[in-house]
């Protein structure tokens, strides 16, 4: 993982809300139905809250009812993955390829046309309208 090692903890502690911190860096998990980023249907960028790299564009946003922002494609060079085994299940985790910061896990559940949904914190994402 790429991570951006400018960065110390402490650096990230003032960069971040304390739950921005636990989701990015501490692999956490904020509460379902709890993003204003789950009614967000304006054209335009959904990037990383912690670097700002460009992660999702909104025509690739859709309603999975899960409570979080889901998206079915991800932008070029967005994400990097790994496995995650934090409950019986492996499952597909991502993080910003440029800051390291977690976003969220991958399932093969959405929509055509790739069939995957990528389940984000809304906290780990900031939204640029075009």
């Amino acid at each position: 993982m790429s991570q951006d090692d400018t960065k110390s903890d402490a650096q990230w502690r003032e960069t971040l809300s304390p739950d921005q911190y636990t989701v990015l860096r501490c692999e956490g998990t904020e509460r379902p139905f709890t993003s204003d980023l789950n009614a967000e249907k304006r054209p335009g960028t959904f990037v990383c809250a912690g670097c700002g790299h460009p992660l999702f564009r909104s025509e690739t946003k859709f309603d999975s009812g899960t409570g979080w922002p889901s998206f079915f494609d991800t932008l070029d060079e967005a994400f990097e993955t790994q496995t995650d085994f934090k409950l019986v299940m492996p499952r597909t985790e991502y993080h910003c390829a440029k800051c390291g910061g977690h976003h969220g896990h991958v399932f093969d559940d959405g929509p055509a046309p790739t069939g995957k949904r990528f389940c984000n914190n809304g906290l780990a994402l900031r939204f640029i309208p075009d």
